[in-house]
């Protein structure tokens, strides 16, 4: 194992070498004095995190370009891992009490599945677009938008993919912790049950990328059996007859709000896709890529909300479930609608698990998130990261934990909205500007302000996504001027209005900063 001084600590070449970055006299010494200080707490940090890598397998220089002669092939089981590892990322109990979510806005059980379906695929291949550049460039998805977004902008991005990230394990946290109270019948508090989810989550991030892509793999199983299960127990009591409870353009509006937040559930992960296929030669076909990635999100998503869906139409005639769901929530609801009861308690106690799965893909890709938001923080590594993204965590799920349902039909919608303009830029630099050509990247400046676009282009496009959502969005808390015109609850139209707008902003402003800067 190659030392901290041998490998140049993985930000970047030294001065002189092949690729070295232009760096400012401030950068070089800050790097200079972190290697050449052996009593300085960044070089300990390092130190130990060389040893851990040596002797644990603890993944250490986590964001640094994996080189094609760094790539090994990987068996057919491995790249089945493509679909595998979403589905126990996204197959759990957040999805779950998503799928209650079109009931509750007063829609029929045949207008829920059918917007679970298309929305979770769209969702689905907005993501899977994204991944197909972490096989192709050997970057982390933060590292790929640098190219598009430019050194300065593209920290603004990493900084809302860190809330991202957190915010989705804050909510896996919660809705595990409630079947985890529920199960243990009030014995073991919401509190405690976030901390356990979380502590778990942290182990298996803490290691890095190898021991979550072999946890993940086999993960989904488990989950997809007890959803099958919940569909047989539960399925003979769907409501499929009784129509939506609105009507005009307050039912518009309801579907509108829902494919927002459906959308919101599936297309955030295309903010961390590339970071789980760095490992994968760069010749590995695209399409698969595309595909597994895509359906491998879509399908397992849509397998947890349809169980929603199912459920909470059945909640029109099972009076005794409404109240258990309306008084106690989401556990103790699992908790009376399965039976023997025996039972239900043990499929309860596994259904907890689904939490850890969420959690460690996001603990893991905000602490990647967090080395890219300056240079000194890159120097600091991951496993540290590791432990503040989980502090922060906790934080926000002991927060978050009274209003469920608020929380994560806010949370959600808001998640889609910047993802919608990350995607839509990322899109358009690598097919319009770059001609869907990866040799039209400098992969070797990856880490070089003077070497990657300024951002300009990205950054207008950016802005005027933003003001998109502030005039289509609708929120509990803030319903926006368009969103308010649909309908006596008003109508989500956030997305769709900054899809537009992003994607006409972006090719004038791209195209006017590489004709006056060049790059």
């Amino acid at each position: 194992m190659a030392t901290d001084e041998e490998k140049g600590h993985g930000t970047e070449p030294g001065p002189g070498e092949k690729g070295a970055p232009d760096m400012s006299s401030s950068e070089t010494s800050l790097q200079h004095a972190t290697r050449s200080n052996k009593g300085g707490i960044l070089a300990k940090l390092r130190d130990m995190e060389a040893r851990l890598d040596a002797k644990l397998g603890i993944e250490s220089e986590a964001i640094v370009r994996k080189c094609p002669d760094d790539k090994k092939d990987v068996s057919w089981m491995e790249e089945l891992t493509m679909a595998l590892l979403w589905a126990s990322g996204t197959m759990n109990t957040s999805c779950f009490a998503t799928g209650f979510l079109g009931w509750g806005f007063g829609l029929s059980l045949k207008q829920a599945v059918l917007i679970t379906i298309f929305v979770s695929i769209l969702g689905g291949v907005v993501t899977g677009f994204c991944a197909t550049f972490g096989p192709a460039m050997g970057l982390r998805q933060m590292s790929v938008s640098r190219y598009s977004f430019g050194w300065w902008p593209n920290k603004v991005v990493a900084f809302l993919n860190c809330i991202q990230q957190m915010g989705w394990a804050a909510v896996s946290c919660i809705t595990g912790g409630l079947a985890l109270t529920a199960v243990s019948d009030g014995r073991v508090s919401l509190i405690l049950g976030i901390i356990l989810l979380a502590v778990v989550a942290l182990f298996i991030s803490f290691i890095g990328l190898n021991a979550i892509l072999v946890y993940e793999r086999y993960a989904w199983i488990i989950f997809f059996v007890i959803f099958m299960i919940i569909f047989g127990e539960t399925g003979k009591y769907a409501d499929s007859t009784t129509p939506p409870s609105i009507t005009g353009s307050t039912q518009s509006g309801a579907v509108l709000s829902l494919i927002a937040i459906v959308y919101g559930s599936s297309s955030p992960w295309c903010t961390t896709a590339s970071d789980y296929y760095v490992h994968y030669r760069a010749d590995v076909s695209r399409v698969k890529v595309f595909l597994m990635t895509s359906f491998g999100i879509a399908i397992p998503t849509s397998i947890g909300m349809l169980a929603g869906c199912v459920v909470a139409s059945a909640l029109n005639s099972q009076t005794a479930w409404r109240d258990t769901y309306n008084n106690d929530g989401l556990g103790y609801l699992i908790q009376d609608m399965l039976y023997p009861r025996g039972f239900a308690k043990f499929l309860l106690t596994l259904l907890v698990l689904s939490g850890i799965n969420t959690n460690v893909i996001s603990i893991y890709s905000a602490s990647l998130s967090f080395q890219q938001l300056a240079r000194p923080l890159a120097l600091i590594p991951r496993f540290v990261w590791t432990l503040v993204s989980f502090a922060c965590i906790l934080a926000l799920a002991v927060g978050g934990r009274e209003q469920l349902n608020t929380y994560l039909q806010n949370f959600l919608s808001i998640l889609g909205y910047w993802c919608t303009s990350y995607a839509v830029i990322l899109f358009e630099e690598h097919f319009v500007f770059r001609k869907g050509n990866f040799e039209n990247y400098d992969l070797e400046g990856w880490n070089d302000p003077a070497r990657l676009p300024l951002g300009i282009g990205a950054a207008v496009a950016f802005g005027l996504g933003v003001v998109s959502w502030c005039m289509g969005m609708n929120q509990t808390w803030f319903m926006a001027p368009l969103a308010k015109v649909i309908g006596e609850n008003g109508g989500d139209v956030a997305n769709e209005l900054t899809f537009v707008v992003t994607a006409l902003g972006y090719l004038p402003a791209r195209y006017l900063e590489l004709k006056h800067v060049g790059r």
